[in-house]
Parts: C-alpha cells; sequence; structure tokens
C-alpha cells in the first residue's frame, strides 16, 4: 500500500509537472529572462506549491506518525557548509543552463534524445558524488586510527 501511494504521488507531481509546462526547458529559461521576453508563469507554479506545502504541513505536523513510518524523519543538521553552497550553485547553473531540474526531467524522460540524457547525466553525478562520499568517510574513519 506504502509504494503504490507513492506511486500515486508521483503521478500526481508528474502531471502537474506536465500541465504546467515546466517539463519544457524553454519555458523555464523564459523564466529566468529577465531582460528578454520574461515569463512569470514558474513563478506561479512554486508559489503555488509552496502554497500547497505549506497546508500539508500544518495538517500532517499535527499527526502523531507518518502513516507507513514509525517516525517523522526531520533532518537535524541545518549548517550552512562549503558543500551545500557548492552543490546549490552546480544545481542553480545547470538548471539555469538545462532549463531543467530533476523533477520535470523523470517527468519528461522520454520527450526527446536530450532530456533523456540529461537524466543520464544526473544519475552518473549523483552515483560519482556517492562514491566520493564513501571515500571521504574511508579516510576519516582511517585518520581516526
Amino acid at each position: 500500500m506504502k509504494f503504490l501511494l507513492l506511486f500515486i504521488a508521483g503521478g500526481i507531481f508528474s502531471s502537474a509537472l506536465v500541465l504546467s509546462e515546466m517539463t519544457k526547458p524553454e519555458k523555464v529559461r523564459a523564466f529566468l529572462d529577465f531582460t528578454g521576453n520574461w515569463d512569470p508563469s514558474l513563478l506561479f507554479v512554486l508559489g503555488s506549491a509552496v502554497l500547497t506545502y505549506g497546508v500539508i504541513f500544518r495538517v500532517v505536523s499535527k499527526t502523531p506518525k507518518p502513516i507507513f513510518e514509525s517516525r517523522f524523519e526531520v533532518p537535524q543538521n541545518r549548517k550552512i557548509t562549503p558543500k551545500l553552497l557548492i552543490g546549490a550553485a552546480i544545481f542553480g547553473v545547470g538548471w539555469g543552463l538545462s532549463g531543467l531540474c530533476p523533477g520535470p526531467a523523470f517527468a519528461a524522460i522520454f520527450a526527446s534524445k536530450g532530456i533523456f540524457t540529461f537524466v543520464i547525466a544526473i544519475m552518473v553525478g549523483m552515483g560519482l558524488s556517492n562514491i566520493i562520499e564513501k571515500f571521504k568517510r574511508a579516510e576519516d574513519i582511517a585518520s581516526e586510527l
């Protein structure tokens, strides 16, 4: 049942991205083009997402636990680190250049060869990041010994 609900939620999210045309890179690039033909529609999509999240968060936060988990997973680390800033910068540059972020890219994965290649590049990048993190943890453990 948990996976069915996750699948349905993903389908709703993907459908919203397609209906709002956020899977079209030219739409996102038009939002980022303040000096040219600026398209504010992404602002409305983002605003409605924040509003929806805010309402749902207030309702869900009053429940003792999630439906299919034993507790809520809330990140404890709230530090702004160089790694966080560099990652955010890479994400922003990639988003601006490609016109896509991971959610819309996955929703439109088969729309064109370019988007499929973009998604493969995202997965390769995530894999490399995980490998680098494992090596760093291994170095940290070795240095403590």
